[in-house]
């Protein structure tokens, strides 16, 4: 596809203060986004520990959102047999498929996961009753008994939490994900995952421990979970090594042997003391259909095949043009960012994020790149498009535009993202600000 080609992905909504990057308040920085399972609710958790959700809102053409309500999630904990701050801020936010008018959602921090309930709750004021005037009765009898009645006053949206799972791992949480079944859910720290039913919160079952017997001999953590989406004995898990395992939980009650290895051997020629760090992953998601897998590295994204192990089906280069800049990347703490991946409802396309603000959405096939900034100039509908085979970004006046490594706002970035299960819509989070996107 040529870079000229208008791809159709247009800027449709921003939220949040639109302020500029240096007066962002730390708890307004937007941590985790995710629609639900019909996409019409969109939720957004933030490091303040709140969970913020969005409404699709009908009267309007496309794909267009309106605030539903907001909920303090998580206060901020202090351990204090290990004398550690917990923070609030809001790691994960998962969805369970909707079965009556309510929606349940999961969220966690570091160390607690717990269910919300999101319904309408109608509030009812007295209307009338005996001394609904004010005045007291003559001699102290009433003539006509009125019972008091409740009449309809306003309908809110309430959030109350209905189970709260803690005290279940020793280390940082990452990853949730619920199973098909709609009945469990798998929680990931970076050295174990444990499996809930969703209705015991006082109990789970550990499957995954990757926990040397000495600390010392230590040499991966887990960095991602997530369950299968349709058979839901299968679940995967990635780690820092750059590989993703793929378990049964048929097999054995302990999944610490895989099923699968998804793994690709380094080319020892391209060695390097960062070769460890830009090889974890920092995200896997599978396709909606189960068939494939979706990896992001520091640098790559790469799409595999279920049925084959060895090697992906497809490497995209997100970040070729820093490889020569490793060295800055590791002493600013950049190299250890982890960005988030996601496949289009369809599977046919992929997300991913950069720097600058700027996001990528591939095809499958890696052919064709969109390049999209969640930025101010998204409202001046600037687009920049590039193509696989030239590696070339294109402006608006459609003037070829190297990368300048050196003019990158490495502040700026674009972590976390969402797409819409069944129309080409994505939610981005830019620090403080979330963006929608639509493809017309």
């Amino acid at each position: 596809m040529a870079a000229e080609t208008d791809n159709g992905w247009k800027f449709a909504q921003c939220f949040g203060d639109k302020g500029e990057v240096e007066d962002i308040t730390e708890a307004d920085i937007i941590s985790t986004v995710e629609f639900d399972h019909t996409g019409d609710y969109l939720a957004t958790g933030d490091k303040g520990g709140r969970v913020v959700l969005f409404e699709r809102n009908d009267g309007k053409k496309g794909c267009e959102y309106k605030f539903y309500t907001e909920f303090q999630s998580h206060e901020p904990e202090f351990d204090y047999l290990k004398s550690l701050e917990i923070e609030e801020k809001i790691n994960k936010i998962k969805w369970c498929k909707r079965q009556n008018a309510a929606h349940f959602l999961l969220s966690t921090n570091d160390k607690t996961i717990k269910l919300w309930k999101v319904f309408e709750k109608s509030l009812k004021v007295v209307a009338e009753n005996n001394l609904s005037d004010g005045s007291r009765p003559q001699n102290g009898k009433i003539q006509h008994l009125r019972l008091p009645k409740l009449t309809h006053h306003d309908t809110i949206i309430a959030a109350v939490p209905r189970k709260v799972y803690a005290n279940a791992h020793a280390y940082h949480i990452n990853s949730i994900s619920i199973n098909s079944d709609g009945e469990t859910y798998i929680s990931a720290d970076d050295l174990r995952i444990n499996l809930w039913n969703l209705n015991i919160s006082d109990q789970s079952f550990n499957i995954v421990d990757i926990k040397p017997v000495n600390m010392e001999e230590l040499t991966e953590v887990i960095t991602a979970a997530e369950f299968h989406p349709i058979h839901c004995n299968l679940f995967m898990y990635s780690s820092s090594k750059g590989t993703i395992k793929l378990s049964d939980m048929r097999a054995a009650a302990l999944c610490d042997k895989h099923a699968k290895l998804f793994e690709e051997q380094e080319d020892p020629a391209n060695k390097s003391f960062f070769s460890e760090i830009i090889s974890s992953i920092s995200d896997v998601k599978f396709s909606k259909d189960g068939r494939y897998i979706l990896s992001r590295d520091y640098l790559t994204l790469k799409i595999w095949d279920i049925t084959m192990e060895n090697r992906p089906l497809k490497t995209i280069n997100i970040h070729d043009h820093l490889r020569n800049k490793l060295c800055d990347l590791y002493e600013n703490d950049c190299i250890f960012d982890k960005f988030e991946c996601t496949f289009s409802g369809d599977g046919q396309n992929v997300l991913t994020g950069s720097y600058n603000n700027y996001f990528h959405i591939y095809d499958r096939e890696g052919l064709t790149d969109v390049a999209l900034q969640a930025d101010k100039s998204a409202f001046k509908a600037k687009r920049v498009v590039s193509t696989k085979s030239n590696k070339i970004l294109r402006g608006k006046n459609n003037k070829k535009e190297e990368i300048n490594v050196d003019a990158i706002d490495f502040n700026k970035k674009i972590l976390h993202a969402s797409w819409h299960p069944n129309e080409n819509s994505i939610a981005v989070a830019a620090t403080n600000n979330l963006f929608i996107f639509t493809c017309v």
